[in-house]
C-alpha cells in the first residue's frame, strides 16, 4: 500500500510566496506548486482569489 504524500499547509506566507511566482516567473500552477510542495488546487485557490484574497504578493 501506497502511503499518501503530504503537502504542506498553505497559509497566508505561502499564499503570498504564490502570489509573486505567478507574477515574476512564468510558471505554470503545476510548477509553483511543485516548487512550493504544495497541492496545485491550492495554487489555483490562491490565485483565482477563493483563498487569501486580502494578502499581497511576498517582496
Amino acid at each position: 500500500m501506497r502511503k499518501r504524500r503530504v503537502s504542506r499547509k498553505l497559509t497566508a506566507s505561502v499564499a503570498a510566496q504564490i502570489k509573486k511566482l505567478a507574477m515574476t516567473t512564468d510558471l505554470a500552477q503545476h510548477q509553483i506548486a511543485a516548487q512550493l510542495d504544495i497541492n496545485q488546487g491550492r495554487v489555483s485557490e490562491v490565485l483565482s482569489g477563493k483563498k487569501f484574497a486580502h494578502v499581497p504578493p511576498a517582496p
